[in-house]
């Protein structure tokens, strides 16, 4: 009963938006100039930041140091990244741009957490500098991190400092998104030959490495998959303390990967679930013995963001329906390159923001870009879409329309956070402005248009 309430609950604040985004001239009809806009619900990401820090407070022993750092690849925005922080979250960062972001929303150095595979020096050298927490992914890593505290001036780093492993655990329904298989990318492969034996000596030469790291994936990877890498990341921990005689690791990073129900209204797995598998699997992780870092990043955006996108054209090839829209690869990335792995769910309405009705046609939901996969969906059962009709698509907040994709230089479309008071209005704010052609002019070298003559 709980999750069909939430479902009806979220349907009707979907539809109360997105008439008001349309009486409110966010997004219209043939003679508006605004062909798309993508939405944000701020009520709904403060609500799944407390899901997550609720549900571990309720678990871990009083008392125990924890950090939730928001992943923030998964929407690099200025604004959102100062919301979830104003939340109580910090940010984790896997690039020079996603630091100046992190810091350009106020998250300071020791709520702030470096995560790459190739991590250049001076990268290196500037997190140390300002204290930001590292996990390292390598063993030349490492050892560009050995000479880098060699040359400091104090004996031990203010950053705190890690060691990524891959607990190579396997695979799970996306392979791309699988972060712990046995060739992996990411992380010191734990179950290669010799490499356990490596990483306890390495912990017992470096008094300044004081942290594991692990994650295992994300979409599509079972929770038992990630607690399982979790576990064998705590054994780790254990076994090398007991080497040192003493509690070397005092934090464990256990990063994200929370997968996204991207059928439904309903939100599962749940943070709460999540820390159920946990505790069946590794109950000593909740027992203080440990602080613990987290790196969640879509599911706790992705429920919360909406795309709303006029229908240009409809037109017919092969007795296929097709709806011509403003919302394709640009926004939906994956799924136009990879659609049975990231289906999305199409929700029609007309020109004025009322859900649309009618008899179910199988039509072909297509977007701006000219490449023929350019698809949100094919053959997809809604009722007949025509020119000035919009398409909602949910679930957008996380790897959507916060990253965009620079195909066909279609610009980038205006983010709007959005608030509903008590009493049913609508409250929008901007947090990132539409795209100008003379910004993708800039970005394109324009300055510089006589430099290969």
């Amino acid at each position: 009963m709980a999750a069909t309430t939430e479902v009806e609950g979220a349907a009707r604040r979907r539809d109360l938006v997105v008439r008001a985004a349309v009486e409110q001239g966010l997004v219209g009809g043939a003679d508006s100039a605004e062909p798309l806009v993508c939405l944000l619900d701020t009520d709904g990401i403060r609500a799944s930041a407390a899901a997550l820090t609720t549900a571990f407070a309720a678990a871990l022993a009083p008392g125990t140091p924890v950090l939730h750092a928001f992943a923030v690849k998964a929407a690099p925005l200025v604004p959102v990244l100062r919301l979830l922080a104003d939340a109580g979250l910090g940010c984790e960062v896997a690039s020079p741009g996603e630091l100046a972001l992190a810091r350009a929303a106020g998250v300071p150095a020791t709520r702030t957490v470096l995560d790459s595979p190739a991590k250049t020096t001076a990268e290196l050298r500037e997190a140390l500098a300002l204290g930001i927490a590292v996990n390292a992914d390598n063993r030349q890593e490492l050892e560009r991190l050995d000479a880098l505290v060699a040359a400091a001036p104090t004996a031990l780093p203010a950053s705190p400092i890690g060691v990524r492993i891959n607990p190579q655990t396997g695979a799970g329904a996306i392979d791309a998104l699988s972060t712990a298989t046995s060739t992996s990318k990411f992380g010191v492969a734990l179950r290669d030959p010799g490499a356990r034996e490596w990483l306890v000596r390495a912990f017992l030469d470096r008094p300044w490495l004081t942290r594991l790291h692990v994650h295992s994936g994300s979409q599509g990877v079972p929770l038992e998959l990630i607690a399982q890498g979790v576990r064998e990341l705590h054994a780790l921990a254990e076994e090398i303390n007991a080497a040192a005689g003493r509690r070397r690791i005092d934090t464990l990073d256990i990063g994200g990967g929370l997968p996204v129900n991207f059928a439904s209204d309903e939100t599962a797995p749940t943070c709460a679930q999540y820390v159920h598998a946990l505790r069946e699997a590794v109950p000593a992780l909740f027992d203080g013995s440990y602080g613990l870092v987290t790196e969640f990043g879509r599911s706790l955006l992705a429920k919360h963001g909406l795309v709303l996108a006029r229908v240009e054209y409809t037109k017919s090839s092969g007795s296929r329906p097709i709806a011509l829209t403003h919302a394709g690869v640009q926004l939906a990335t994956r799924t136009a390159y990879a659609p049975t792995a990231w289906p999305v769910r199409i929700l029609p309405y007309d020109a004025k923001g009322a859900p649309k009705a009618g008899d179910p046609v199988a039509q072909d939901v297509a977007g701006p870009a000219c490449f023929a996969g350019d698809l949100l969906a094919a053959a997809r059962e809604l009722p007949r879409l025509a020119p000035g009709d919009l398409i909602g698509v949910p679930d957008t907040g996380a790897y959507f329309f916060t990253a965009h994709y620079g195909y066909n230089s279609l610009p980038r479309p205006a983010v709007h956070g959005f608030t509903v008071t008590p009493d049913g209005r609508v409250r929008f704010s901007l947090a990132r402005p539409a795209q100008s052609a003379a910004e993708i002019v800039a970005e394109a070298g324009g300055a510089f248009g006589d430099a290969l003559l």
